[in-house]
């Protein structure tokens, strides 16, 4: 299993790049988003990545963190979510906007992937809901990781400098690593899971430029007591 690839960009068209590790050429398909961040031909790149298996093809598909790759993962067990949909949906949203969206039942935001219909939409929120929190608990440990060398990556060449992350990698990672800890804060002052998940999403959505202090002071402010 090819986990992550680290290269450089031969050529990119315009569902896939082609990567070149060494010598051999991997052809990754990536969401719209993600093209658009990565770095010119010729420049390096690394990109996690999942096989898709089929009797007739085999196809690798290519993320910017290990939390995108993760929704990947989780859309795609969704009946009727393939992977195309499911690029569709990452490349629509991000990420982070993914878990937002699923998290506040926002069928409209995954409605406006393309090729994703009202039916579709409604299944993805329904179905993925409770397992929203959870990988929002989990986004500070992916961005971390994702910072990190794993067993799976194949290195390029020793001569070019070391192959920096996409360019939306970054922000990303913040933000996740932000929503995560404001999640688990919010459980230790014992808020429910999904109450806190939906506060904290909510409060992302709303800034989503707040980092760790600030979505904890906004969710809290959404869970207070209405009068």
């Amino acid at each position: 299993m090819i986990g992550k690839l680290t290269g450089r960009i031969e050529y990119r068209s315009e569902d896939h790049v082609l990567i070149d590790v060494r010598g051999v050429g991997y052809i990754v398909y990536c969401s719209d988003r993600t093209l658009a961040g990565l770095p010119g031909n010729g420049e390096p790149v690394s990109l996690y990545t999942e096989l898709l298996v089929r009797e007739d093809l085999m196809q690798l598909f290519g993320f910017p963190s290990l939390l995108e790759k993760e929704w990947h993962r989780l859309l795609i067990s969704v009946q009727g979510i393939g992977a195309k949909a499911s690029m569709a949906i990452l490349g629509t949203l991000g990420a982070e906007g993914v878990g937002r969206a699923i998290t506040l039942g926002d069928i409209a935001a995954i409605k406006a992937a393309k090729g994703i219909g009202p039916k579709t939409a409604q299944r993805v929120v329904h179905e993925l809901k409770d397992k929203a929190p959870g990988v929002m608990a989990l986004g500070g440990t992916l961005a971390q990781a994702s910072g990190q060398a794993l067993p799976e990556v194949i290195d390029p060449d020793p001569d070019p400098a070391p192959s920096p992350a996409p360019k939306s990698a970054p922000r990303a990672n913040a933000g996740a690593a932000a929503q995560s800890d404001a999640l688990s804060a919010l459980s230790n002052l014992g808020y429910g899971p999904s109450e806190a998940a939906t506060a904290v999403a909510q409060a992302a959505q709303d800034d989503p430029e707040a980092d760790t202090s600030g979505l904890i002071r906004s969710a809290l402010k959404l869970l207070a007591p209405k009068d």
